[in-house]
């Protein structure tokens, strides 16, 4: 079984929070899940529920503040093993394409995916 996770973690704070949010990724990191920081959020593949929750827990945990705000997101499905980036290359083969235009957008060239 593969649970999925999307976690956004921060300090409710005025402050830069690019720091804390690295101490959060870090401590997802040494869980040992796998995982993608994006520029929203945290996806997080684990083999249990527990040890999603261990992991976000510890992201939280890392946030040195006064006030911490945490969101999480669920996908929690038991009849299969297929994980996020799966889901991800399902969409992608059904676009012909990657599916994100960002490297278009920042005036680079796109990735080939043809190897």
């Amino acid at each position: 079984m593969t649970v999925i996770g999307f976690l956004s973690t921060a300090p409710v704070s005025d402050e830069p929070m690019s720091d804390q949010v690295a101490s959060a990724v870090e401590a997802i990191d040494e869980t040992g899940v796998t995982y993608q920081t994006g520029p929203m959020g945290t996806t997080i593949e684990a083999e249990s529920i527990d040890e999603l929750l261990e992991a976000v827990r510890a992201a939280h945990e890392a946030i040195d503040a006064d006030r911490v705000s945490t969101v999480l997101k669920i996908d929690d499905r038991r009849d299969t093993d297929k994980g996020a980036w799966e889901k991800v290359e399902t969409v992608e083969e059904s676009l012909g394409r990657p599916a994100t235009n960002r490297d278009q957008q920042l005036g680079r060239p796109a990735p080939d995916h043809d190897d």
